[in-house]
Order: structure tokens, then C-alpha cells, then sequence
């Protein structure tokens, strides 16, 4: 079994420490999986992982940020199977959006009353690349999320995925100082959630990557409706660059449509989802829960 990468405090991503960089770079892309296959850990029930499962879909993780876990229970429309399976890779803390079921989880179908708000994962159109909370106070960070698939759509909602740390490591390779610019604290501000008369959401100014405890956090949106990026030469070409690698189909972008019984578990990565079309028949609908954590996947699921 490979060993998880040390915290190291952050010094591979502090732009004054190359040989740091070199480092850490050479270790993650050595572990980086090759295929979407290498992604899926086969697992009896994920409501009771063993302790061989667990440990596997930790050591994914590890290499890639993600893991895809693969069970029999396709149309299991169960809450317990994100939960107990969060709850067993140290996923303590649940964050509900507002939309959320008064669980905390979302269940992920269209509902045409929420799609014509404007929420998108609520409807059958495409999700652009993004991270999960974007828009959220560093107070209320989504450090990872479990999708969990009860059934898959009609035609479409093909997920693409990339570990964020690849996506710093393409960025610093091709220029250094584009992620000196996405880091600054003022890269990117979404704007507002308001409608005339009240505000559910102010204004959130923040980097695109930042560090915590040694861990490299990403913050990022494709859309371009409102974002305020910050006006400088070296920060729109940042942005552009990451847009063509998201844009060009990276061999290290990993393309899966989950099916019923399978889901993906991840440190928030780099994601988006296709638009699709749903089977018209009664309780055929595409059904996904969404859990979303203040913690990140644990690195020692065997002590918990």
C-alpha cells in the first residue's frame, strides 16, 4: 500500500519554495491514477464499509483526492448510505445549503420549482467546472462531498473530475506567477444571492488556492455571470489558462457516469456535470445525494 503524502505545513505551495515544489510534484504525479478505472473500489455495502474497503477508498484518495465506490445497491433511495459512509472516512461535520433536505442532504433531482431560482443542480441542464462552495465564508469551507447515485439518468449527466492539486501543478509548471495571482486574497468575488428587498447571501471576495494546515484548498467557477476577478494582466491569463485546460480534455481529467449504487467520495475537486435527460416514467427520475463536510476525507480511516 502507498503511503499518504505528508502535511509539510504548506511549504510545497509557498512560490519561494521550489525545491519543496519539486518534491511534493514528483510524489503526486508518481501516484496520480492513470485511468478512471483505477478511481472505483469495488465495496459490499457502503453503509458498513469494512475496514479493507475503507482503507482502500482512503488510499485513492490519497493519490488522486477522489475515489468512486461501487456497491449493488442501485436504487436504493437510503440517506443512511452518504451518511454512515461519511461518517466511517471521518466526515463529521455535514454543511447544509438552504435548499438542502432538512437532513442536511440534498437530494439531487429536478424540481422545477428550485431549477427556476436559478439552481442549477436542480435542474437537467449542464454544471459548469466548479468547486463546491464557492460562494462560502472560509468560515463555512467545504472541504469534501459525497455523490451518491440511486439512479443515473435517462441519457447524460456524465460527471468530469480533476483533483485540484493537479490543476496547481498545470498552472505553476506553465508559470509561477499564475498562482502567486490566484492566490491573492482578492482574486475572485461572487457576487450576491439577493432579490429586491433581501440579501441571502453577501458578496465573498477570497484566492483561488489557499493552505490550510498544509493542505491546498481550491476555490473556482467556470461561470462568468457577475465574477469579479481581480484586474490584472497576470490574473486574467491565469484564469484563461485554466479555462483551456478544463476546455481541452486534460488526460488528467477523469469522465464517468456514475450509475445506481455508486458514488463518488472526494476532498472537493474539481468537478462538472453534462446536462441529461430523465426517463419520464414515475420514480425513474435521476436521484443523486449530496452531502457536503467541513472535514476532509480522513488519512487514517483504520483509527477512527
Amino acid at each position: 500500500m502507498i503511503a499518504a503524502l505528508p502535511n509539510t505545513s504548506g511549504k510545497p505551495f509557498a512560490p519561494d519554495r521550489a525545491q519543496a515544489y519539486l518534491r511534493w510534484r514528483e510524489r503526486k504525479l508518481a501516484r496520480y491514477p492513470r485511468r478512471v478505472e483505477d478511481l472505483i473500489v469495488e465495496v459490499r455495502d457502503p453503509r458498513n464499509l469494512t475496514e479493507s474497503e475503507a482503507a482502500e477508498i482512503q488510499r485513492v484518495c490519497g493519490a488522486a483526492n477522489m475515489a468512486v465506490y461501487a456497491s449493488p445497491l442501485a436504487g436504493v433511495a437510503d440517506k443512511d448510505i452518504p451518511r454512515r459512509l461519511g461518517a466511517r472516512l471521518g466526515l463529521a461535520r455535514l454543511l447544509a445549503n438552504p435548499l438542502a433536505d432538512e437532513d442536511g442532504i440534498s437530494s439531487l433531482e429536478t424540481v422545477s420549482e428550485k431549477s427556476s431560482r436559478g439552481y442549477i443542480p436542480y435542474s437537467n441542464r449542464r454544471l459548469l467546472w466548479h468547486t463546491d462552495g464557492y460562494y462560502n465564508t472560509p468560515e463555512s469551507r467545504i472541504r469534501a462531498f459525497i455523490l451518491h447515485c440511486v439512479r443515473p439518468a435517462a441519457a447524460g449527466g456524465e460527471n468530469c473530475l480533476l483533483d485540484h492539486e493537479i490543476a496547481y501543478i498545470l498552472l505553476r509548471d506553465a508559470d509561477p506567477e499564475y498562482v502567486k495571482a490566484l492566490s491573492a486574497p482578492d482574486t475572485m468575488t461572487i457576487p450576491a444571492n439577493s432579490t429586491p428587498g433581501a440579501e441571502f447571501r453577501p458578496a465573498q471576495t477570497g484566492p483561488v488556492f489557499s493552505t490550510e494546515a498544509g493542505v491546498l484548498h481550491m476555490r473556482y467557477t467556470a461561470r462568468t455571470r457577475s465574477i469579479e476577478w481581480r484586474p490584472d494582466d497576470t490574473t486574467r491569463a491565469a484564469v484563461q489558462f485554466l479555462n483551456r485546460l478544463l476546455d481541452a480534455g486534460s488526460p488528467y481529467v477523469f469522465a464517468l457516469r456514475l450509475a445506481g449504487g455508486q458514488g463518488l467520495v472526494c476532498n472537493n475537486v474539481l468537478h462538472n456535470r453534462s446536462a441529461f435527460t430523465d426517463d419520464p416514467a414515475p420514480g425513474l427520475n435521476r436521484l443523486v445525494y449530496r452531502a457536503r463536510y467541513c472535514d476532509r476525507i480522513a488519512e487514517n480511516v483504520a483509527a477512527l
